[in-house]
């Protein structure tokens, strides 16, 4: 008979760094790249969001004026195969616009304190929790705990069932005291691992199967 074990958050990133390897994210030559990148990945897979790259990649090499002198028509096109090209070129258009305020100095907005860096992303058109907290742990250097579906799933296979990403996100907030490098690997590797474990099915024959999660 097995004996389940219970797990902390370090100790499930250590579980995942054994399990999985490096994570590889997040996958981008710049952090205007990951900025649009987050914004398209809203609602559809990677392989939809990297023909929309390729097409801005084309027409601006995501240097940040160029994005930001993009037209909404001209957005549109070049992100269509990533569905709500609608709303999310008004979402890329809002965030050059507010980038263009700091000279798209991305490390000066870095020095913002974190609580207040998030509201003002949660202010801009079609930027929610998750991308915002994507923007600050990836583009902004801020330590935070991403609560997507992928975690929320993970969280309650382990025993740790959260309704909401702001509920789930209360109890993770440890996340924001570790190291920058740990809390992106922490992120990917929930990721990655939620790409291959689809199921509870799946889950029941995963390494993770006899722990359960001690939340604070």
């Amino acid at each position: 008979m097995s004996t389940t074990r219970s797990l902390d958050l370090t100790n499930l990133y250590h579980e995942l760094t054994t399990l999985l390897g490096p994570s590889g994210w997040w996958p981008a030559d710049s952090k205007f790249e990951i900025l649009v990148g987050a914004i398209l990945v809203q609602n559809t897979n990677w392989r939809n969001v990297d023909k929309s790259l390729d097409n801005l990649r084309a027409a601006t090499n995501f240097e940040p004026q160029a994005i930001a002198n993009l037209s909404l028509d001209e957005l549109q096109e070049l992100i269509r195969p990533s569905g709500f090209y609608r709303n999310k070129s008004r979402a890329i258009n809002g965030l050059f616009s507010w980038l263009t305020h700091a000279d798209f100095d991305l490390a000066r907005i870095a020095t913002t304190e974190p609580s207040r860096l998030r509201q003002q992303l949660l202010a801009l058109p079609g930027i929610g929790e998750e991308t915002a907290d994507a923007m600050r742990l990836y583009v902004f250097d801020q330590s935070t705990f991403i609560a997507d579906n992928y975690c929320r799933r993970l969280f309650s296979w382990l025993g740790q069932d959260f309704a909401t990403y702001a509920k789930l996100k209360a109890h993770t907030r440890e996340v924001d005291d570790w190291g920058l490098r740990d809390a992106q690997e922490f992120h990917g590797l929930i990721d990655n691992f939620g790409k291959t474990v689809k199921s509870a099915e799946d889950f029941s024959q995963s390494p993770l199967a006899n722990f359960t999660l001690t939340l604070k």
